[in-house]
């Protein structure tokens, strides 16, 4: 069964509050930059060319991240199949990524301060091609509003993709990372010549 899911429009109102962040962090620090220069008796002429450099950069953020964002987001869908997950993406360029569940090693459930607010979240998925880096994340569904069925979805299918036998999942680690690496590539190895043998 395949389900199509589009992003929240809350997203797009993340993205805004996001633009508005910036946008008073920026004016903020030009405030400060001009409270400083007028205690200290620097040339008077540098505030205004500041303000102004300052405003044109806020406004071309508004004009050109704007429209960009609200396209991306529009443009963006995610698709759970049988044995694959499919982001499709993009303005002008559309790219379809497929992710296999077989291949998919850790997903994360992140929800940021403005996630929380608006009662969004995202899922990213790591797969096992990927360096295990922070920004190791291969796919990323974002703007969920039904985040925990939807990783709880994804976590099924990969489990039902991915079988393991009870002993690797009930014992304990040991502590040891080299131990616990090859006690895993020990089970995997018993699970393919089970497999194998059938």
């Amino acid at each position: 069964m395949e389900e199509t899911i589009k992003p929240d429009r809350k997203l797009f109102t993340k993205t805004i509050w996001v633009f508005l962040t910036i946008s008073v962090f920026v004016v903020l620090g030009v405030a400060l930059i001009h409270l400083i220069i007028s205690v200290t008796g620097e040339d008077p002429r540098v505030p205004p060319v500041l303000w102004l450099v300052c405003g044109t950069a806020v406004l071309a953020m508004w004009i050109i991240g704007y429209p960009i964002a609200k396209l991306w987001i529009d443009n963006l869908s995610y698709v759970i199949q049988e044995d694959r997950l499919t982001i499709q993406k993009g303005i002008l360029t559309k790219t379809l990524q497929n992710i296999l569940y077989r291949a998919i090693t850790d997903s994360l459930l992140r929800r940021s301060l403005y996630d929380r607010i608006l009662g969004i979240g995202s899922i990213k998925i790591q797969t096992a091609g990927q360096s295990q880096g922070a920004a190791a994340y291969e796919g990323s569904l974002t703007g969920l509003v039904a985040y925990d069925r939807i990783h709880n979805l994804l976590r099924e299918r990969i489990r039902s993709l991915q079988p393991t036998s009870p002993s690797a999942t009930a014992r304990e680690p040991t502590g040891d990372p080299v131990e616990q690496a090859l006690g895993q590539i020990l089970e995997e190895l018993r699970v393919i010549r089970k497999n194998t043998a059938k």
